[in-house]
């Protein structure tokens, strides 16, 4: 019986998708979170020194989070750019990225309000300050993200200097690092699909969209990266325009993995309501 419900779901779920043409969302989202994209990292890289980060510790975490085409590509362009600062690059980061991610934002925004078919009754300037406190919040999270990259084992090794701790102790509270990243981006992807839809529901249900988009985002981030390093190698066909497709065919899967979220949240919404 319950395999029966979970496919007549994954059927609903797919219909839904198709009736509000999720690929679509999903490469609208895509195009602006590569704007993004770009003067976001320039903003991130511009205020390490003033953190007491080192940049390449960043780039190192972006190594292993992104295909290696696209992590050679970002580094290329950004920390140019950055190692050649000037006093108004930091202000260019900031607006850069808060426009044009804001926009990205308003891009979600409108998928989330197609999967719970209601219309965007908004204002302009309360949907863009919408759009900006989200962002912001989509900042610093992944502020946090590095924060527990980069200082994730000096924190571990300095505490074992005073504290005696066993191998097993210690692989632990690694791992406990990664499960505190995790939660910390589905407690962001929460926000994002509780304030986004134009639509009252109470927060524990958006909890089921943020935990599969997000371990749907894991997943095809892994599988895609793997792929890509392995046996999708665009560089030998498509040459420096490698890293670019490659970026933007992982933002488009990041964009469609948010909308799934979305759209199994509204099922699930209109489930509740019809009983």
């Amino acid at each position: 019986m319950k395999i029966k419900r979970l496919f007549a779901f994954g059927q609903t779920l797919k219909k839904e998708m198709i009736e509000d043409r999720a690929t679509g969302l999903a490469a609208e989202q895509a195009f602006y979170y590569m704007l993004a994209l770009f003067p976001m990292m320039i903003l991130l890289l511009s205020i390490l020194p003033y953190l007491s980060m080192d940049a390449q510790r960043v780039m190192m975490f972006i190594e292993t989070a992104f295909p290696r085409d696209t992590a050679r590509m970002i580094e290329e362009n950004v920390l140019s750019v950055v190692s050649n600062s000037n006093s108004g690059l930091l202000t260019f980061g900031i607006i850069g990225t808060i426009w044009s991610a804001s926009t990205g934002m308003n891009a979600f925004i409108r998928a989330m309000n197609e999967a719970f078919n209601v219309e965007n009754k908004r204002s302009f300037i309360k949907g863009r300050f919408l759009s900006i406190l989200l962002t912001i919040g989509m900042m610093v999270t992944l502020l946090i993200i590095f924060a527990l990259f980069i200082f994730g084992e000096v924190i571990l090794k300095t505490v074992s200097n005073y504290v005696m701790m066993t191998d097993e102790t210690e692989s632990l509270l690694k791992n406990v690092r990664w499960a505190i990243t995790v939660l910390v981006m589905i407690t962001i992807l929460c926000c994002l699909y509780y304030f986004a839809p134009n639509q009252k529901m109470m927060f524990k249900h958006v909890l089921p969209g943020a935990i599969t988009a997000t371990i749907i985002w894991q997943v095809v981030s892994l599988g895609f990266s793997f792929y890509v390093n392995n046996f999708g190698n665009y560089s030998d066909m498509y040459g420096s325009l490698g890293g670019v497709i490659v970026l933007m065919l992982w933002l488009f899967l990041t964009g469609l993995a948010l909308v799934v979220g979305g759209e199994l949240n509204a099922i699930l919404h209109r489930n509740r309501s019809a009983r």
